[in-house]
Order: structure tokens, then sequence, then C-alpha cells
């Protein structure tokens, strides 16, 4: 698009004002007579070598937050959790059981890919690696190819799995 310098420095003006190519596009319809389409103004805006702005984000609005820090609230929070359970009458939460004792066992050296690793033997003496990577994703190989543990077993693994990976602090 061939314009005169006038024109040129009309259109870097609107670029300098911060309008959006749209906003181009119509002025340079309703104010010069010049009708373009939209890739047509990106072309003419690269021809002049001017760049449009990039809007200036409006900052987030600040959250209310009120004179209690979030610590005291959680605090409080607990506190009522434990009333609540006094109050409530009903059983105990215990481990669920399996059929038998389910043995698991920390690697000293973690498998590589792993966050830890280790070995699990189920109540019918059956035994399969396991693994947590870094995701939180529980990989399980048994050493007997299409072996599947009892789901009570499962229940225990899992039980006995996050006890002894919470004396290690994760």
């Amino acid at each position: 698009m061939n314009l005169d310098e006038a024109k040129k420095q009309t259109v870097a003006a609107w670029i300098a004002e911060g309008l959006k190519l749209s906003e181009i596009q119509k002025r340079l319809e309703s104010e010069l007579g010049i009708k373009l389409t939209y890739m047509e103004v990106r072309f003419l805006l690269d021809d002049l070598k001017v760049i449009p702005k990039d809007p200036i984000p409006a900052p987030p609005p600040k959250p209310n937050v009120p004179a209690q820090s979030a610590t005291d609230e959680s605090a409080a929070e607990l506190e009522d959790l434990d009333a609540l359970e006094e109050e409530l009458p009903g059983p105990e939460m215990k481990p669920a059981t399996g059929a038998g004792n389910v043995k698991v066992t920390l690697d000293k050296i973690t498998k590589p890919g792993s966050v830890v690793s280790g070995s699990v033997t189920f109540s019918d003496g059956k035994q399969a690696s396991w693994n947590l990577d870094q995701f939180g994703h529980l990989g399980m190989a048994p050493a007997e190819k299409g072996y599947r543990p009892p789901p009570a077993d499962v229940q225990e693994f899992q039980l006995a799995l996050q006890s002894e990976l919470a004396k290690l602090g994760y």
C-alpha cells in the first residue's frame, strides 16, 4: 500500500497512542477513506516499521484479608475439627488389615527415575518391587508375571508404605 508521508505519520501517531490493529483499520476507513483488510493493515505497519504497543495489563485485585493471619486461622480450624471429632460418636479409624501380614521395605539405593523405591511381600508370600516417582505416581512390578495381590493386601500395603515414608519425612 502506498501512502503519502502525511498518512504514514498519521498511522504512526495512532500506533504511538496505543491503538490496536482493528482500531487502526477502522480509522483508516473512517478518517482516510482507505479500506483495508486486517492482514493488509498488519503488512502496512510492517512496511512503516512500526510496532503496536502491548496493552498494559490491569493489576490483579487484592483479596480482602481479615486481621487474623493465615496460621491463626488454620490453627483455629484444627481446634474446631478436634472438638468436632470428640463430640461425634462412631468407630475409631483403624488401618485396614489384609488376609495376613504385608511387609514393606525401602531400598537403600533408590532405583533410577524414582524418588523412593523398595519391595513388598504380600500375605500369600508373593513379592513385588515398587517405586514412587517425582509426580507421586506409584508403580509396582510383581516378581511373578500376571500376579495381582488381594484387594485387602493392597490396602494394607498402602498404609504400611505411608507409615514407612512418614518415618523418612515424606
